[in-house]
């Protein structure tokens, strides 16, 4: 009789226990800086990805739950950039940086505040934060 078993799934780690080995390798990075403040940058380019946002959050929560205070910093240039463009509005950069106008400016903060932000706020309760 032949084995119908996947290979390929037997060589991949379980994500519970992929999680385990990841909390057993950061516990004494955790209890160092238990009730410290950390800053994490979630930049606009990983936020494309809907699973990821997800992971993102859950992360962002069991880092609370372990005793750490994060603050999440967020990009948003991919997403300014669409919204600019969908305006008809041309984006100039120098040295890597956008050069914005007031309108761009309250652009710019539309798309931070009014839905990037609420919707990492909502990945986050969702996630149990």
């Amino acid at each position: 009789m032949a084995d119908k078993t996947d290979k390929g799934a037997a060589q991949q780690e379980d994500p519970r226990v992929e999680r385990a080995r990841i909390l057993s390798e950061a516990l004494p990075f955790m209890q160092r800086y238990d009730k410290r403040t950390v800053v994490v940058k979630y930049g606009g380019h990983a936020m494309g990805d809907e699973a990821l946002g997800a992971e993102f959050a859950r992360d962002i929560v069991m880092l609370k739950q372990a005793g750490l205070n994060p603050v999440v910093v967020h990009g948003g240039g991919p997403q300014i950039g669409a919204m600019l463009t969908r305006l008809g509005i041309k984006s100039e950069f120098s040295g890597g940086l956008r050069i914005t106008d007031k309108a761009t400016v309250d652009i710019v903060e539309m798309v931070l505040a009014g839905s990037i932000n609420k919707q990492i706020v909502a990945q986050l309760n969702q996630a149990g934060g």
